[in-house]
């Protein structure tokens, strides 16, 4: 395994506010990243906006401001929103700023100067909300947009172009010594049959219907065009070509950085064909992964902006907390596929892990302490009982499988792994019965046996539950008597770290939910009435 990370999650279109699918993207690179930092791996995460083109300048016409403080107003919605979930992002980046943009006018020269870019005139069906041209072809009978499903519109202008054809044959090789570059592989397969065998056209790079975008050095009645631009802030932000490119000497260049994307699947194929095209233009390496997670539907029915089905992160961390919001975007979909949000799956998903496993665990083993030793948690000696053995296997399995899975970015299944951990130490409780032990003098080893090994189940799963739960498994620690530097994941291993500690009986962590009252709540939310 490499050294250290660099991960990011796309740029996102400040055309109106966040909504909750944006937030299962960012909250789960947000978990790898945490997970990595925790294991001790350096990690750089980077997360962004993408603020040019025709629907922005639109927009802004329309609220009657101008485009910079039309995005300037809708970004620190996003800053309040990361804020909110407790994303852990080093930088953001947007594609306004001075860093970006001067780069990216320098990026253009250099292509143009190879002859990767040259001027020709466009003439094909444009769909103004992806800001993407297509052929006969792509558009259909129906001339309707591959992408979004709305009507495009006979258009024809000058423009720059990216010789895509130029490195169709070294794509190919590529995809073909790199097989884990694009996950899932189905994905890679889309791409191929869908866009690469039929015909790569020449990728239209510059845009002179509109103005709100970086003007080409050469030629300023031209913009660049979006994905030129856009795409080319996963190293604009680390200081490629610019005085300080230290980050980028460190993240991008140094052979020992692991380099993932994190797209959704509408992006994936300007992540795949055109992105790899850039950087051998360029002359710079390829991302290690591009990971495309599937879409968060609502009523069998893709959220959008647009069509106004989207729910709103806000009211729910309000109401439920910042953890069981991100548990259930974490744990209810698999990362990677599609999946549905629902009022009740949402309630049930809380209770049955978090509040009647994970957080009643807790205290049902704090309170045992309490009551049969004072509140200090007895000193490990083996394994006294006959579910011992079992239980400390478990402890070592849960964590090498949820390491693996977690190192695949199999973040749910990972998740999955501290939940059986979780469900075998509440089974332990039952078989063992700590009750009846503790009516036996003779039995004191074994009951003190079952209390060393609750605590220790509780804390590892709190360790791994951490880069999810990251304000309830701090609570866990602090009732397991851990202090910060006790509870850092080295210690996973240890079984003795939790030998003679006093536990602090405190609130419980995950209080049930009531679905009679919280399901219609959930449901005002997203017809948007609350």
């Amino acid at each position: 395994m490499k050294k250290r990370f660099y991960i990011t999650t796309p740029i996102y279109y400040p055309s109106a506010k966040l909504h909750i699918g944006h937030a299962y993207c960012t909250t789960l690179t947000d978990i790898f990243a945490r997970s990595k930092r925790e294991r001790g791996y350096e990690c750089y995460f980077l997360t962004g906006a993408d603020e040019h083109g025709l629907k922005i300048e639109k927009n802004a016409e329309a609220a009657g401001v101008t485009p910079q403080a039309f995005v300037d107003n809708i970004v620190e919605g996003f800053y309040k929103l990361w804020d909110l979930l407790k994303i852990s992002n080093d930088d953001f980046i947007r594609t306004t700023q001075t860093r970006h943009t001067e780069t990216v006018q320098k990026i253009f020269t250099r292509m143009l100067n190879k002859g990767d870019i040259y001027l020709g005139k466009y003439e094909g069906w444009y769909c103004r909300y992806c800001e993407s041209f297509w052929t006969d072809t792509q558009a259909g009978p129906d001339k309707v947009c591959p992408d979004c499903g709305r009507p495009v519109q006979k258009a024809e202008e000058e423009a720059y172009f990216f010789k895509t054809s130029k490195y169709v044959d070294s794509l190919m090789k590529f995809f073909d010594e790199n097989p884990k570059f694009l996950i899932p592989e189905s994905r890679k397969n889309e791409m191929i049959n869908t866009f690469i065998k039929p015909g790569l056209d020449d990728l239209c790079v510059s845009r002179t219907s509109f103005s709100w975008g970086i003007p080409v050095v050469e030629n300023p009645k031209h913009v660049v065009y979006v994905w030129l631009d856009a795409l080319t802030n996963y190293i604009t932000a680390l200081g490629y070509d610019s005085k300080d490119d230290s980050l980028f000497k460190k993240y991008w260049e140094d052979e020992e950085t692991e380099i993932i994307h994190i797209l959704g699947a509408d992006i994936t194929r300007f992540h795949a064909i055109y992105w790899p095209m850039f950087l051998e233009s360029l002359g710079i390496r390829k991302p290690d992964r591009e990971f495309v997670h599937g879409l968060l539907m609502m009523k069998d029915s893709k959220m959008s902006k647009s069509k106004g089905n989207v729910v709103d992160p806000y009211p729910l961390v309000e109401k439920y907390g910042v953890d069981a919001v991100r548990y259930y975007l974490a744990r209810e979909v698999n990362f990677g596929s599609d999946g549905s949000f629902s009022p009740e799956q949402f309630v049930e998903r809380i209770n049955v892990d978090l509040a009647n496993a994970y957080g009643n665990l807790l205290n049902r083993t704090v309170s045992m302490i309490n009551k049969y030793f004072q509140g200090t948690i007895p000193a490990y000696q083996g394994q006294k009982t006959d579910f011992d053995g079992s239980l400390e296997s478990m402890i070592e399995l849960t964590i090498d499988s949820y390491e693996k899975a977690m190192d695949d970015l199999k973040i749910t299944e990972a998740l999955t792994y501290v939940n059986e951990l979780v469900n075998r130490a509440n089974k332990y409780i039952d078989e063992t019965t700590p009750w009846v032990l503790a009516k036996d003098s003779e039995k004191v080893d074994e009951l003190a046996s079952v209390m060393n090994h609750l605590s220790r189940a509780l804390f590892v799963a709190s360790r791994l539950y951490h880069p999810v739960l990251v304000t309830a498994s701090d609570k866990a620690f602090t009732q397991l008597g851990l202090s910060e530097e006790k509870a850092l994941y080295e210690n996973v291993h240890d079984k003795h770290l939790l030998d003679n500690l006093t536990v602090n009986k405190g609130e419980p962590l995950f209080p049930r939910l009531d679905p009679v009252v919280e399901v219609p709540f959930i449901n005002e939310l997203m017809s948007g009435n609350k």
